[in-house]
């Protein structure tokens, strides 16, 4: 129906998650009445991430490389990882990069991380063995791990992982917590549905006197 090239832009951009076809055309035609200058700058910050950004060979969380080249991001750390300032007993561990960000935001939290790249989700084809499971349990013993802080999504795929590694590590000689979850502040007890109110009993804590 359009020129090849549109037509292979319009397909590519299809490929993104959340953007169905009508979506793509609409931002495919939107690039094409872009300046040059401003279409050459977002092809150049693809490609700039593409060469300088990869996992942490650590905790896989997002690491830049500041040599571009396809070994060097390889074999790079995350700066989370490199501050020798963290507690290297505490290990937060979370299913994305993007929940690091948002678990730094709190200015709460001063240890490590560890990113899954995602939760058990058997409909999705995604099982233990896809995740950075194996790389976790490595980790534990080398770095001295006391406490691991089970940091996922309050939904079936966050509860079936949770679980998961529970299993695997309670005969481990490490804390093992989940963070508390429930009612949001601001909320109405009246609009809360039974599962978010149960999960915020059972996660009660005594008031202090």
């Amino acid at each position: 129906m359009y020129a090849s090239a549109v037509q292979a832009l319009i397909d590519e951009l299809g490929r993104l998650p959340g953007v169905g076809p009508k979506s793509a055309q609409r931002i495919a035609f939107h690039l094409l009445k872009l300046p040059d200058e401003d279409a050459l700058r977002l092809a150049k910050a693809i490609n700039t991430v593409k060469a300088r950004v990869s996992w942490c060979r650590r905790c896989f969380n997002i690491a830049e490389s500041e040599r571009p080249g396809p070994e060097a991001p390889a074999s790079t750390e995350c700066d989370i990882c490199r501050d020798a300032r963290r507690d290297t007993g505490l290990l937060c561990v979370v299913e994305e990069p993007k929940d690091v960000v948002a678990v730094e935001r709190t200015g709460e939290f001063r240890g490590r991380y560890h990113v899954l790249q995602g939760a058990i989700s058997p409909i999705d084809g995604v099982g233990p063995d896809q995740l950075r499971i194996r790389e976790l349990l490595a980790r534990i013993g080398a770095e001295g791990v006391a406490e691991i802080i089970l940091c996922f999504n309050p939904n079936i795929e966050g509860d079936a992982t949770a679980l998961y590694l529970s299993s695997l590590l309670k005969d481990l000689p490490v804390k093992l917590t989940r963070i508390a979850s429930g009612l949001p502040v601001g909320g109405d007890l009246e609009y809360a549905d039974e599962l978010t109110l149960g999960r915020a009993l059972e996660g009660r804590r005594e008031v202090a006197p």
